[in-house]
């Protein structure tokens, strides 16, 4: 990842960098989590946010969590459809799939469309290397299969 789309990123998720208490440097510890090298204080992006909430409070709504927290709701809806957030089973809330229309739990497409959309991604990776390696040329000739071929001398 470029420079640029990793401060994109920082900003987008809010995350923190400098120590609010003593202006040291926060080291990332993991799941959203941040930790000041220098006073040990704790701070959360707002990934980290979203999820110590829902933790506590399961079902929070979107509206709730922001409330709460401060994240926005725009920014919840990003984090399910990037699948880093996934809507409780029993809910009513749902999105949909932005193929097919089912509706799903996280991201942006439901099992089938993203098995299908992988597997034409791959095909489609399968014909470009193909090309790339000349494969396909004499393909097709009868008889001889597995036999070796040579080129004639009257060909130079």
């Amino acid at each position: 990842m470029d420079a640029l789309k990793m401060m994109d990123m920082m900003e987008q998720y809010h995350i923190p960098r400098v120590c609010t208490k003593c202006g040291g440097v926060m080291i990332f510890k993991g799941v959203g989590e941040y930790r000041c090298e220098d006073c040990r204080a704790v701070d959360y992006d707002d990934y980290g946010k979203a999820r110590l909430y829902i933790e506590k409070h399961p079902g929070a709504t979107a509206a709730l969590i922001e409330r709460d927290t401060g994240v926005t709701q725009k920014m919840i809806r990003r984090m399910l459809k990037d699948g880093r957030l996934e809507i409780k089973e029993d809910s009513r809330a749902f999105l949909r799939c932005e193929v097919c229309d089912k509706p799903i739990r996280s991201g942006q497409f439901c099992p089938e469309c993203e098995k299908k959309m992988h597997q034409q991604i791959e095909a489609k990776e399968r014909d470009r290397h193909n090309k790339a390696l000349g494969m396909g040329v004499g393909m097709g000739s009868t008889g001889d299969e597995g036999h070796r071929r040579f080129i004639g001398k009257d060909m130079f």
